[in-house]
């Protein structure tokens, strides 16, 4: 096991990771409080709490105050999961040693949270603010060129060569993600045709109750689809889970940027009320942000990096089932503002 010896009266910075590839975790030291103030390499309004909660490829940096003299205190994972998909409920464990404790003396455990704690992990996205000082202003965007909503969940498609004549698979906006043999960048960089096209779409084709009755047909479409994006144009983007099969919580990532989480809450999106309560004013930045089982989270972000980047569930799982796309931000004014060359020794597909 993992052992972390320190003094007393001391306070060590914690960098935690989430680095399970399927699995959000929960995060604990008995006896021991943390205060946050990182996420995702972006400083927070430091805060106290007792559990950490992370999804895959998220980061936290806490603070840890060693003031219980001597002893051993568990450290503990535990997975977080609330609804019917199954997971190994396994708890990892680890010791934290302060120095001069003889090996006689027990460890201290901890109870970490109920394995379906949704009611844990929204007080710690509630928690998370930025923090919006004259030194690190938080830069949220006021006005939005591209208001979009990206449903995701699984689906089901047909399949003649699986020994039951399906598969499962996973989509944004019903579009399954399909890997071209030519990179993205590559074929946007040197005009070559017929690797992707640009018209993924920015909200669904075909509304429907997305957390309630699900449609019937469980199948995707297919492409290799892009949303294009001007350079520093500002995007909206409400992240919708459904109930296609079973509605989960979706760590997501975007690639080339930060972005910040302006709003979220449980079952559809309201468009007309819902953003009257965004927090516009120190929201969370991040790169990978918890969509709620069978609700919907809402970021916002500005498109200065050029270039293809791609937006994908952070569960291993879901994103080699297609649960995947990619923004083509294109170039600004200038060299600065522009895709730089690729290297002279770029590997060859």
């Amino acid at each position: 096991a993992y052992n972390l010896h320190v003094e007393n009266g001391k306070t060590y910075l914690l960098r935690v990771i989430n680095a399970a590839l399927n699995d959000e975790l929960f995060f604990k030291i008995a006896g021991h409080d943390l205060t946050v103030v990182e996420v995702d390499a972006a400083y927070t309004k430091p805060f106290k709490t007792d559990t950490l909660f992370l999804g895959p490829g998220q980061t936290t940096t806490a603070l840890l105050t060693t003031d219980r003299g001597i002893g051993k205190y568990v450290i503990a994972i535990s997975p977080f999961m609330d609804t019917v998909v199954s997971v190994d409920t396994f708890t990892g464990t680890g010791y934290l040693i302060y120095n001069n404790t003889l090996p006689s003396i027990p460890t201290t455990m901890t109870t970490m949270p109920p394995v379906n704690a949704t009611w844990k992990t929204l007080v710690f996205a509630e928690s998370l603010r930025s923090l919006n000082s004259k030194q690190y202003p938080a830069n949220v965007p006021l006005t939005v060129d591209h208001s979009l909503l990206f449903t995701i969940g699984v689906g089901i498609d047909p399949c003649a060569t699986c020994s039951n004549g399906s598969r499962a698979v996973a989509a944004i906006n019903n579009n399954t993600f399909d890997m071209p043999t030519i990179a993205i960048l590559e074929a946007h960089y040197y005009g070559i045709k017929g690797v992707f096209t640009d018209d993924f779409p920015g909200k669904p084709l075909m509304p429907y109750d997305y957390t309630g009755v699900q449609p019937t047909n469980l199948q995707t479409m297919h492409g290799t689809r892009v949303y294009r994006l001007a350079y520093n144009s500002t995007v909206e983007l409400v992240i919708q889970g459904n109930s296609m099969l079973a509605p989960e919580s979706h760590p997501t990532h975007l690639h080339g940027f930060n972005f910040f989480a302006v709003g979220r809450g449980l079952g559809n999106f309201n468009p007309a009320k819902d953003p009257k309560k965004y927090n516009l004013v120190d929201p969370v930045e991040r790169n990978t942000i918890s969509v709620p089982t069978a609700g919907w989270t809402a970021i916002r972000f500005r498109a200065d990096n050029p270039g293809v980047w791609f937006f994908h569930c952070h569960l291993e799982v879901h994103t080699t089932w297609g649960l995947k796309m990619a923004f083509l931000v294109e170039n600004g004014k200038g060299p600065d503002e522009s895709v730089v060359p690729p290297p002279r020794d770029l590997p060859q597909c």
